[in-house]
């Protein structure tokens, strides 16, 4: 079975009847997986989830989910569970019932256990869902989910910079990538893949900040070797000048003081 068929097969196994769907979202959704693309995937319940559930569910794909890092392993899965009530009537920001993703494995590993919390980070994921029409199992995903709209997709683009500037440093090559997306996305009003938003986005970048966001599509598609040593500087001036894009247009929108200030570079020791 392919990793997708395990991690569905996992999904039925714990929840049961309470399965409405599961359906691609990100890359697989948009443009087809890439060689560094996670396993996206929106599962909707019928019902909450018990910390048994949770538990076994966690087991399961700490098993089927490739650690980030390790050769040959299988893609890293980010599996996504919601309740069909939490987001149809559609209300923002809504409630992520359970979230797994290999950036929690240390924690997942210790006994730590995903609780539910409301998530902004639902809208985009919505919307590439709906946009990617592709169901591993249950109904077209038109018929269980609510459109996104515009203002609660621009407020989740505006939450998300936070969190992917207090990773720019541990993560660089996602989190260099995924402002590249965000600003596009707020310019077209479309929701691309990695490469194609830092396509668009390296037309419109300065010379001088485009070897960082090309080194980034490279590495995601497999074409370099991740090395961002010696470039704190440039990664840094590269994420500024993004971000700065991405407050002119929330401010053009209405939604200025949305987005902070890029921190420091990381310290030598």
């Amino acid at each position: 079975m392919s990793q997708e068929e395990d991690t569905a097969r996992l999904v039925h196994d714990v929840l049961g009847a309470d399965v409405v769907g599961i359906y691609r979202h990100g890359s697989a959704a948009l443009d087809g997986l890439r060689p560094h693309s996670d396993l996206d995937l929106l599962v909707v319940s019928r019902r909450r989830m018990t910390w048994q559930q949770r538990r076994e569910l966690v087991d399961g794909l700490l098993g089927v989910s490739g650690a980030v890092g390790r050769p040959g392993s299988a893609r890293p899965v980010e599996l996504t569970v919601a309740v069909e009530t939490d987001l149809r009537p559609w209300r923002y920001p809504p409630r992520c019932e359970f979230q797994y993703g290999e950036w929690l494995r240390a924690e997942f590993e210790s006994g730590e256990l995903p609780s539910p919390a409301s998530s902004p980070d639902l809208a985009p994921l919505v919307t590439m869902v709906l946009l990617g029409d592709a169901a591993v199992c249950g109904p077209p995903p038109g018929r269980v989910l609510d459109p996104v709209p515009h203002g609660d997709l621009v407020h989740a683009f505006a939450a998300a910079v936070p969190e992917l500037l207090d990773e720019l440093w541990s993560d660089t090559r996602n989190v260099v990538l995924t402002l590249a997306r965000i600003w596009s996305s707020l310019a077209t009003g479309v929701i691309s893949s990695k490469d194609a938003a830092a396509d668009w986005a390296l037309r419109r970048l300065p010379e001088e900040h485009r070897p960082v966001l090309e080194h980034a599509r490279a590495v995601y598609l497999a074409q370099q070797e991740q090395d961002w040593n010696d470039t704190a500087q440039r990664v840094r001036a590269c994420a500024e000048y993004v971000v700065e894009a991405i407050r002119e247009l929330l401010a053009h929108g209405g939604y200025e003081d949305l987005v902070p200030l890029v921190p420091g570079t990381p310290s030598s020791d």
